[in-house]
């Protein structure tokens, strides 16, 4: 059987997704998706290669995530997503590579520093 699989990281989440020809099933760590993710605007943000494309219901999905949170997983898989498409048709780089969806989000936590209560928050200051 035919399948593209991709890896997508963002934050600390990475997600290795695979995509098989199929009728729209998506399942993220063997659960469905509207059931692991909870919210709709998270299921959206995965959905969004798919209607790039206008592959919706032509491919299963199935991703195992590990790392971050549910916002972080879901860009994760988005990105994951992308990069399977492209592998299943290049025409489809230019559209995806337009909307940002191949690009990595470098954007991470900031480390906590010490003296400080938290990355860029400073103790109060007293001059007496």
């Amino acid at each position: 059987m035919q399948y593209f699989d991709a890896i997508g990281r963002r934050k600390t989440s990475v997600a290795r997704v695979r995509l098989t020809p199929g009728t729209g099933k998506r399942l993220i760590n063997e659960r469905p998706l509207k059931t692991y993710l909870g919210r709709e605007i998270l299921a959206m943000i995965i959905e969004q290669p798919f209607e790039l494309a206008g592959l919706s219901e032509k491919f299963d999905l199935k991703v195992n995530v590990v790392g971050g949170g549910l916002s972080g997983q879901a860009g994760a898989i988005r990105h994951g997503i992308a990069r399977a498409l492209i592998k299943y048709d290049t025409e489809l780089r230019t559209i995806l590579k337009q909307k940002g969806l191949l690009t990595r989000d470098p954007r991470m936590v900031e480390r906590k520093k010490s003296g400080q209560p938290k990355a860029r928050k400073r103790f109060q200051f007293s001059k007496r």
